[in-house]
């Protein structure tokens, strides 16, 4: 089932240079989908676009099966969260536990059950021992651990990482790329649009869309983008490292299939 579904998407800040070019794609429910490209490429407006913050595109966006306009947006909303770049923006309570709770505040959720779900999120997100810790003394990764527990207290059905690894270390983007993979296997219905600049995230996602110039470059598995490296070089996007390790055994007379997709998976092939 399609949950997201965008139909020629054009945009323009200025009514004269579009920052969207007749955008197409879907999404279907339940797909962890990586939308890359390097700066200037239209993501951010295409991700504003799907956020309902940017009014005025022309082409169709329908969301969850409804067409995104001002009388759907907050249906919408009700079910889609949003994790941005700056996990400090996010943050309104004294202490983690309440910064995880504030969602369900406002959606009037009784005090009895708020305290389970809470350290529920907490948990899932490695973030029980840290509780009444203030939001402000954690780490960049920790701080972003916060604030996707918070999203998923929220039980939304869309999840949109907006560049959420982009202000870490290697050490929290990989902790933050785990804990994704960790919510789907834990929700396999939930679907995860994350706009990033990393492309060996995007390698372990079901779906990369690559935006170049505003336009819709490539689309497809990560097997099928990341097989135009050189058009990928043109456009200023590197290739994930298995990929290219992959091509380089292919050159050499090593095949290896298409269902090896990480690192462990390759070395026990060749082992083999």
């Amino acid at each position: 089932m399609k949950v997201i579904s965008a139909k020629n998407v054009s945009y323009s800040y200025d009514g004269e240079h579009p920052a969207l070019k007749d955008v197409s794609f879907d999404v279907e429910e339940g797909s962890y989908v990586a939308l890359i490209g390097h700066n200037g490429s239209g993501k951010s407006t295409l991700a504003k676009v799907l956020m309902g913050l940017l009014s005025g595109f022309e082409g169709e966006v329908d969301i969850f099966g409804l067409p995104l306009s001002g009388k759907t947006l907050y249906s919408i909303r009700s079910r889609l969260g949003i994790v941005f770049q700056n996990p400090d923006n996010q943050f309104v309570g004294s202490t983690v536990a309440d910064d995880i709770a504030f969602g369900l505040e406002n959606r009037q959720v009784p005090h009895e059950q708020m305290d389970g779900i809470v350290k529920h999120y907490a948990e899932q997100a490695g973030m029980s021992d840290l509780l009444e810790r203030e939001p402000q003394s954690l780490s960049g990764g920790q701080k972003q651990r916060v604030a996707i527990a918070g999203v998923l207290a929220m039980n939304p059905d869309i999840v949109i990482f907006d560049e959420a690894t982009a202000m870490l270390d290697p050490k929290g983007k990989h902790e933050i790329a785990s804990l994704i993979l960790s919510m789907k296997q834990a929700n396999p219905k939930l679907t995860i649009l994350s706009i990033t600049h990393d492309v060996e995230e995007a390698a372990h996602s079901d779906q990369v869309i690559v935006l170049n110039e505003g336009t819709l470059f490539l689309s497809g598995t990560p097997e099928e983008v990341f097989s135009h490296d050189e058009g990928l070089t043109k456009i200023q996007l590197d290739v994930p490292f298995l990929f290219g390790l992959k091509k380089a055994l292919k050159q050499r007379g090593v095949d290896v299939p298409s269902s090896v997709k990480d690192l462990p998976s390759l070395e026990a092939f060749l082992w083999r």
